[in-house]
């Protein structure tokens, strides 16, 4: 399977370095305006760069016959401009997160999915985190009963830089709650199996970035916050989003309370760790267990072997041996959670989704 890739930053050459183990996948074309940027993507393909060729714009890559799927990993204001040619010649398309900036954006996007008989697929990565996936299997399985209360904590390192700087501003990332925190929208709308009614954010740019400066203008992102999500079904959530904690010893908590009992999963460390109810001043019951990740995914990415799971499943869905996990749809409706908690933290409000159509 012939893959093409849209950017070769950061997240390109991850995927590059995933797909290098990928069985049967070939890369053999790489569009980048940047030529350091296609300079990394050469040296992470060492020699399979020979067979790769460059273009400097997804216009002359879609047009050359030379791919079956095209990885999408350029910034996220030019999703929208990237996809359109893509479109146009009939590729399969993984398209990284945040599906875009806008919820236009994002609309058009899911038209033109709908409209194609190619598979579209949204690369969020942190479905596919092993541990994560233990923890969803065993919620869906009956382990703490009936799910009323969902809590992501992501404390983390501050955002890395990036060509040009374009991801120190709102206009160009869609803002934090867009551009990192869709990737744990879509986990809530994953576990809860249900969708958002009313969001809640309050959040601010307290300790990264005050003192940046780029051509004058100061970077406007938010670094910390609080969200809360009512779910249709009842369902809580509530995300923890610090981006100066780079100390802490895992980068995610997840933890699920039901009427029975309460899940808990740690990242990296890997732990699941299940807690039942006993009552008051009974004995614990807690039950814990580590799930491992295979070396070699692990070592090809900085998402806990999540990208290399993803990867797989993508590539099945093109070959039709199994289906689109995550649709365009699915990526639009993360991004709108999104955009409704940087309304609410600009506006100190609690926004209802049908505010933004959904």
């Amino acid at each position: 399977m012939r893959y093409g890739l849209v950017g070769t930053g950061m997240m390109g050459v991850e995927h590059i370095a995933n797909l290098t183990i990928t069985p049967g996948a070939v890369i053999t074309a790489l569009a980048d305006p940047a030529e350091g940027s296609l300079g990394w993507a050469r040296d992470a393909l060492s020699d399979r760069a020979s067979g790769a060729t460059a273009f400097g714009s997804v216009e002359a890559l879609a047009a050359s016959g030379l791919c079956d799927a095209v990885i999408v990993s350029s910034p996220n204001y030019t999703h929208r401009s990237v996809l359109e040619p893509l479109f146009d010649a009939g590729l399969h398309i993984l398209c990284e997160k945040p599906l875009a900036t806008t919820l236009d954006d994002c609309r058009w996007i899911v038209e033109r999915a709908d409209r194609s008989d190619r598979v579209f697929w949204t690369a969020m990565e942190y479905r596919y985190m092993p541990p994560a996936q233990a923890f969803i299997e065993e919620i869906r399985n009956g382990a703490i009963g009936r799910l009323q209360m969902l809590s992501i904590r992501e404390h983390r390192f501050p955002f890395l830089v990036k060509v040009a700087d374009w991801n120190r501003f709102n206009r160009n990332t869609g803002g934090t709650m867009v551009e990192k925190c869709c990737h744990f929208f879509d986990l809530m709308r994953l576990i809860t199996q249900s969708e958002a009614v009313r969001v809640y954010c309050s959040g601010a740019m307290d300790v990264n970035h005050v003192d940046e400066s780029y051509g004058g203008e100061r970077p406007d992102i938010i670094d910390n916050s609080y969200t809360t999500v009512d779910f249709a079904n009842g369902v809580r959530a509530m995300l923890d989003l610090s981006m100066f904690a780079d100390g802490a010893e895992n980068q995610e908590e997840i933890t699920a309370v039901g009427d029975q009992a309460r899940l808990d999963v740690l990242i990296p460390e890997g732990a699941l760790v299940h807690s039942p109810r006993v009552g008051f001043r009974n004995p614990k019951q807690v039950t814990r267990r580590v799930v491992e990740v295979e070396q070699a995914a692990l070592d090809a990415g900085s998402h806990h072997g999540s990208t290399f799971y993803e990867h797989q499943r993508f590539n099945a869905a093109v070959r039709g041996s199994g289906p689109v996990e995550v649709t365009a749809r699915d990526g639009m409706l993360a991004v709108a959670i999104g955009t409704a908690a940087e309304i609410s933290a600009r506006e100190k409000r609690v926004v209802e989704m049908k505010e933004l159509g959904f």
